[in-house]
């Protein structure tokens, strides 16, 4: 069609009729009618398409890199793409979540198992899992980790995903021979941030002294929250031989950097660095008292002491709080006349002076920094006790980290009878310390408690938290036992409309996840 075919000309002339409208061009007639306009329209826009010449094609990307690693069996592959899309069952009027498990929650627990294993993802899953990644920052190590080469190779041409190029170890693809010293040095040179802390990481399990000289050599050029996660990577076999590079990073530009430095000395309890505190500390309490330091000094700030206190806080107890807290604990035996961390824990040494509390707070630091298992359990007591009469801290916070620094084992137990002699209310954070699946002692006393808190007419939407953590966290092999739990009894008295049958849903999820859990794991067993 011409130009002044059908009263019409170019595109633009289209496009202007279709906006002013086609019966005020012209004075209207057929040649200005809406069947005319669209009939231009559409052979302009054959005639445009047609004419378009395609566009000179870009490079080819390289191909990705090789992962030798081996895909999940089939099974569990599909398992993997279900739980990537998140489909759960429906969720009821007012809230409730009814029978059907939360697959979601069960993504992170079907990573770990497949780290285990030494799976890579399926290639067609790759996308959906960095997705998954970039939404949720939980699952980003494990994510990434499985994603392998292909997924930071996918990373490199979509910026949605760039996220994956900066995120520690996982994904960084298949790295050079710790043995190869030139690869090493090119790729710590040139290699992209993930790329660098996996080669670190690879550098000190081969050889612990090697990751602070890999370090040295670029160390004045990194950018400060480079150097401030390259630093924590050491925190994985720490030892002595690292004491001169972190000495050396007291003296660092940035203050997070020299507090961390300082940190990680104070937890090798040989380090000058800890006998210096050793020393101050000792000099501050003792079997006559408390007495905080006056001022911090230059050689205080340079050890990583903060001076200025959080507002509330006082400065004398601030200061007095860092020293106890990096001093060794072994120091305190001698100064209190060779008793253990009990007796020293149980004595009222600044009773009457207030320092009791800032004194065993400090304390409770001290034995999560330095792994201290004796210590710890002194700082926490008998878990029968109640929390405000413990003899180390009341603050749950502080006692799940205490717990952390104990044997799996006994930590399941001494959360157990927390629970056995306070119930559940306080029990949250305490649980989400324990290892996975969760020992028969401490599942049975969350279910007993749970079975308690029905019997006794409790909200138990109260208890979701902890029903939550169940479904994650009981070992699956308890499922059978539960099925009696799952009948819905009549309304107690007392109990709030429909407690009962809320009660039974709850317990029903928690079998039926326990129940998925038990195949999934089955499925990602190698055959």
């Amino acid at each position: 069609m011409d130009k002044g075919d059908e009263g019409y000309g170019d595109w633009e002339e289209l496009v202007a009729a279709a906006l002013l409208g086609t019966e005020r061009r012209r004075g209207g007639g057929p040649a200005g009618s809406p069947e005319a306009l669209l009939d231009a329209a559409a052979v302009h826009a054959v005639r445009r398409r047609a004419g378009l010449r395609p566009a000179e094609a870009g490079p080819r990307p390289e191909p990705a890199p090789r992962d030798p690693r081996p895909v999940p069996p089939e099974a569990a592959g599909r398992r993997l793409a279900q739980l990537l899309a998140g489909r759960s069952g429906p969720v009821n009027g007012g809230g409730r979540r009814g029978t059907a498990p939360d697959l979601t929650e069960l993504l992170p627990q079907w990573l770990a198992a497949a780290g285990r294993y030494g799976y890579r993802a399926p290639a067609a899953l790759v996308p959906a899992l960095l997705d998954a990644a970039r939404a949720r920052t939980d699952l980003r190590p494990q994510a990434l980790a499985l994603a392998g080469t292909r997924g930071l190779w996918l990373a490199r041409m979509n910026p949605d995903w760039r996220f994956a190029l900066r995120g520690g170890s996982g994904g960084a693809g298949e790295l050079p021979a710790v043995t190869d010293r030139e690869a090493v040095e090119r790729l710590w040179q040139e290699g992209l941030f993930a790329e660098r802390v996996a080669l670190l990481g690879a550098v000190r399990a081969h050889e612990a002294a090697a990751a602070p000289r890999l370090l040295a050599t670029t160390w004045a050029t990194e950018r400060a929250e480079d150097r401030l996660m390259f630093l924590d990577s050491l925190r994985v076999g720490l030892s002595a031989q690292d004491e001169p590079f972190l000495e050396a990073a007291l003296g660092d530009r940035s203050r997070n950097v020299r507090a961390t430095a300082a940190e990680l000395l104070s937890a090798l309890p040989a380090s000058a660095l800890a006998g210096r505190m050793a020393e101050r500390a000792l000099a501050c309490v003792g079997p006559e008292g408390v007495t905080p330091p006056a001022e911090c000094d230059a050689g205080m700030l340079r050890d990583g002491v903060v001076k200025r206190p959080p507002a509330g806080r006082g400065e004398r107890a601030w200061w007095l709080g860092q020293l106890v807290e990096a001093a060794p604990l072994s120091c305190w035996r001698e100064r209190f006349g060779g008793l253990g961390p009990a007796e020293i824990v149980a004595l009222p040494v600044a009773e009457g002076d207030g320092w009791t509390e800032e004194l065993h707070a400090a304390w409770c630091r001290a034995a999560v920094r330095q792994r201290d298992a004796p210590w710890s359990r002194a700082l926490l007591g008998p878990a029968s006790a109640p929390p405000a009469a413990g003899p180390g801290t009341a603050s749950l916070a502080e006692r799940a980290k205490l717990l952390e620094t104990l044997p799996h084992a006994e930590r399941a137990e001494w959360v157990a009878e927390f629970i056995r002699a306070h119930g559940l209310s306080e029990a949250f954070q305490l649980l989400g310390v324990c290892g996975v699946p969760w020992a028969g002692t401490l599942g049975r006393a969350v279910v007993d408690a749970l079975d308690t808190a029905r019997d006794a007419g409790s909200y138990p939407w109260s208890f979701s938290g902890v029903m939550g953590l169940a479904e994650r966290c009981l070992d699956p092999a308890e499922a059978g036992r539960l099925e009696a739990l799952t009948t819905a009894a009549e309304d107690l008295p007392d109990a709030a409309p429909g407690a009962a049958a809320y009660w039974a849903e709850a317990f029903q999820r928690l079998v039926s996840t326990l129940r998925l859990r038990a195949a999934m794991l089955a499925e990602l067993t190698p055959a």
